[in-house]
């Protein structure tokens, strides 16, 4: 969610230069959860005051699950009584079980909430049905806006420069993403050890897994790089064979599209949004949630086969082009933003304004 709100705002530098400005207004912060409530009320204050002076055009917001849902439908509802436009942008593919756990009173305040945007922006199909059956959006007010990543700025390494057979795994450290799933894979027989080096970045309990590496054996070649920066991330994309995200449930990642930006073979699990817009042998290879197995055995596919590898990595790039440019996505939310701002400027982050002139 972050991340794709930082690309659209880096984006701007290159937009017309007479579009609105795009500032971002963070609503959860770096502390923690009480902290949060803080920086939530000034950014209810910058709304108002964007309200009052004239220069806020709309607002923009991203909405997750748990917190998330709870502070943004206080954004959302202020936004309504300023009589300021909303877009409301979903990106939580854990919210349906979240919603469906939540008591009664609660599921209703959230389907009125979802009820008070202009339009609802989702990620798929799956995401499409639970807002208009669940959440019971009209469905002339829910749109699927597929995202879109930036081209790879690191050149790709040539095939046969190295040795090393690199995996990659880039996310949160977690059981959902299917973490210990992968190290149990990596010590299964079958991988050539002597060449094999394994990054594993992101942030989450990274000191549980380095030792869970530890007893199986497989710390000699695995490396817990910690949370990347995009620069770091870039770096990592253009030097790996394999991205590997084994995941109990996605929306649609966007290390995904990074991945097939760069021209980097996917080994992934076909959950949420994924296996609408990939296919098994085409532009990735399938493994299923939890079967360390299955993931041994499609990882050394790609790992052993370099037809297949480049295969995946030929398909995949041609399929960023044609679907998950950066420029498509950046024109694709200009214009919602205008239909429903009355202006081509648009941003994103936690949430953020669109500012008709910068504040």
């Amino acid at each position: 969610m972050f991340k794709v709100a930082d690309y659209l705002i880096q984006a701007q530098v290159h937009s017309d230069p007479d579009a609105a400005a795009l500032r971002p207004l963070d609503t959860r912060g770096g502390g923690n959860a009480l902290y949060s409530f803080w920086v939530l009320s000034t950014a209810l204050v910058k709304l108002v005051r964007g309200r009052l002076n004239g220069q806020l055009a709309g607002v923009h917001v991203n909405m997750a699950e748990r917190l998330s849902l709870f502070r943004k439908s206080t954004v959302v509802v202020i936004c309504r009584a300023l009589g300021i436009p909303v877009v409301l942008h979903l990106h939580a593919a854990q919210l349906p079980n979240f919603y469906r756990k939540l008591p009664g009173p609660l599921q209703g305040l959230t389907r009125w909430v979802f009820s008070l945007p202009e339009t609802c922006l989702v990620l798929g199909g799956e995401a499409h049905r639970f807002v208009t059956r669940e959440l019971r959006v009209p469905g002339n007010r829910v749109e699927i806006v597929i995202n879109g990543v930036p081209e790879p700025t690191h050149d790709r390494r040539n095939a046969g420069d190295s040795p090393l057979q690199r995996i990659l795994f880039l996310g949160n450290l977690s059981e959902r993403k299917g973490v210990s799933d992968l190290l149990q894979a990596l010590a299964l027989p079958g991988f050539d050890i002597d060449r094999l080096e394994v990054t594993i970045a992101g942030g989450g309990d990274i000191a549980a897994y380095q030792a869970t590496a530890l007893e199986l054996g497989i710390d000699g070649f695995i490396c817990f790089a910690g949370w990347s920066d995009q620069p770091q991330v870039s770096k990592l994309m253009a030097q790996t064979d394999v991205l590997v995200l084994p995941s109990y449930d996605e929306g649609l990642p966007l290390v995904i599209l990074e991945a097939l930006a760069n021209g980097v073979a996917v080994v992934c699990t076909p959950v949420g949004e994924i296996s609408a817009v990939l296919s098994d042998g085409v532009n990735a290879c399938f493994v299923q949630p939890g079967d360390a197995a299955g993931i041994a055995a499609g990882l050394q596919r790609v790992l052993n086969n370099p037809a297949f590898r480049q295969t995946l990595e030929k398909n995949g790039r041609r399929l960023y082009e044609e679907r998950f440019s950066f420029n498509q996505f950046f024109i694709r939310l200009a214009g919602i933003h205008q239909r429903h701002f009355g202006t081509a400027g648009h941003a994103l982050t936690d949430s953020t304004l669109t500012k008709k002139e910068t504040l």
